[in-house]
């Protein structure tokens, strides 16, 4: 696959300035697959697994939030979380996720409170997921 140039950028800094081969996020209406040749576009994106292929190899991240700007060629992706596979505490996660639940579980909670809950459920699971995937960047 022919690379291109990719920038990744959250409100924590740069995260990634490099070439790769695929970029695959989820965005609000799907998953997108961005190659070497894309035509220019502008994306919000999801709560997902983001997955970069660099030098043939898979490195996986959680991307939650922000946009994808693909243009003349230039790929920058603005979330607003992004933690690399090996970054993630798979063990915070779960816990994370444990306390969540316990909060779902509640009756009588607060609308608000469920929200929330199932928020930090949703990016728990996605946390761990990612941690846990069996091809990490080393």
């Amino acid at each position: 696959m022919t690379p291109f140039h990719l920038k990744i950028v959250t409100p924590d800094g740069l995260q990634f300035d490099g070439m790769v081969e695929e970029l695959i996020v989820r965005t609000t209406t799907g998953d997108m697959g961005v190659q070497a040749g894309h035509i220019n576009c502008v994306a919000a994106l999801g709560m997902g697994r983001a997955t970069l292929i660099i030098n043939g190899e898979k490195r996986y991240a959680a991307c939650i939030g922000g946009m994808l700007s693909v243009v003349d060629g230039e790929v920058t992706l603005v979330p607003t979380t992004f933690e690399w596979a090996e970054k993630i505490d798979a063990a915070r996660a779960e816990l994370a996720a444990d306390r969540a639940k316990k909060v779902l579980a509640k009756r009588g909670a607060h609308i608000n409170d469920i929200r929330i809950a199932e928020a930090k459920l949703k990016r728990a699971l996605l946390r761990s997921s990612v941690a846990n995937s069996k091809h990490k960047f080393k």
